[in-house]
């Protein structure tokens, strides 16, 4: 099934069920009004709304209405955790190799993981709101999961049991803003503004073959200012699968139901396959010519983030934003 959240002038949205297809949805208000509520009762929840979602894709559902992605915030408009890790160790390889930095062994058997704030998440087509364009605005395309509840200690199989939804994200970074962070040895904070989502959340079940392995077989498309700048495999070079990511927060504490967990960008070493962020592409460039030839994104800038199915038709629907000064 899929879930999107509406905006309804509330802070959370109200929740409803989306046809496969994404041209219907019907409210879920006599199940759930908020999809925190179901992340916190699932089993209990969840098939009440997979019975609704079945109604609705057979198009025998009376109060469907059209589904408006505009309309939507992000699936869940603010979370418990926001924790994103970098899976895709080839986008850490080449912007490291483009500084002249060494690739430490335990990155290889170590996640990367930073933890973000939670607290106001981004609709699939709010703009991208910044204070000012010499901070290095960049997108970040990524795959995320949100998970019901993981113990401490869980193994990587047992965690990605416990993966309810997926759905693709748009990870801004304000890559002039970094260095300075990071040399602080703390890591990210100002540097990482909220996080936009896509207007709809699936079940794994949904993707069907697709997901394997904890992994979204998939490719993930990036289209900046109407260019096509990736379109990227998802699948096979994610060195660390959702599982595993899901266990790397699970080592010393619990992790809640409603958790977010990203797999970083998304990237592949065939350069053919474009980019998911233009931090990668200067990264490409400084190995290739020496220097950086890209600029970041400006004021007015647009970028569209999608992933399609087997069948051609988008799995989760596109997250659409424009960049725009801070008034």
């Amino acid at each position: 099934m899929k879930l999107a959240s509406v905006k309804d002038g509330s802070r959370d949205g109200q929740l409803v069920v989306v046809s496969r297809d994404l041209s219907t949805a019907h409210y879920a208000t006599g199940i759930a009004t908020r999809l925190q509520q179901v992340m916190d009762d699932w089993n209990f929840l969840s098939p009440q709304l997979e019975d609704l979602s079945q109604t609705l894709n057979q198009g025998k559902s009376r109060h469907a209405f059209a589904f408006d992605p505009r309309q939507c915030m992000a699936p869940l408009p603010r979370a418990y955790q926001w924790a994103d890790g970098s899976a895709y160790l080839n986008h850490v390889e080449l912007v490291r190799k483009a500084r002249n930095a060494e690739m430490p062994e335990s990155f290889y058997t170590d996640p990367l993981m930073y933890q973000g704030g939670s607290d106001d998440f981004l609709g699939p087509c709010d703009d991208i709101v910044c204070a000012s364009e010499a901070h290095g605005i960049d997108f970040e395309s990524e795959v995320a999961v949100i998970t019901g509840d993981v113990s401490m200690g869980a193994t990587p199989d047992a965690a990605l049991e416990s993966i309810r939804l997926l759905m693709l994200a748009n990870d801004v970074s304000l890559r002039n803003l970094i260095p300075a962070e990071l040399a602080k040895g703390f890591g990210f904070f100002q540097s990482k503004p909220a996080t936009a989502f896509s207007p709809v959340a699936v079940t794994p079940d949904e993707l069907g073959p697709p997901w394997q392995g904890g992994r979204v077989h998939l490719k993930l498309e990036s289209v900046w200012n109407g260019q096509r700048v990736g379109l990227c495999d998802a699948g096979p070079e994610m060195t660390f699968h959702f599982g595993q990511l899901i266990a790397h927060i699970a080592k010393t504490r619990n992790v809640r139901a409603g958790s977010i967990v990203g797999s970083g960008t998304v990237s592949n070493k065939d350069w053919t396959h474009g980019v998911s962020c233009i931090a990668e592409k200067r990264a490409i460039e400084t190995i290739e010519s020496g220097a950086p030839k890209t600029e970041f994104m400006k004021v007015g800038d647009t970028i569209r983030i999608e992933m399609k199915g087997g069948d051609g038709m988008s799995v989760f629907g596109a997250i659409e934003q424009r960049v725009a000064q801070r008034a």
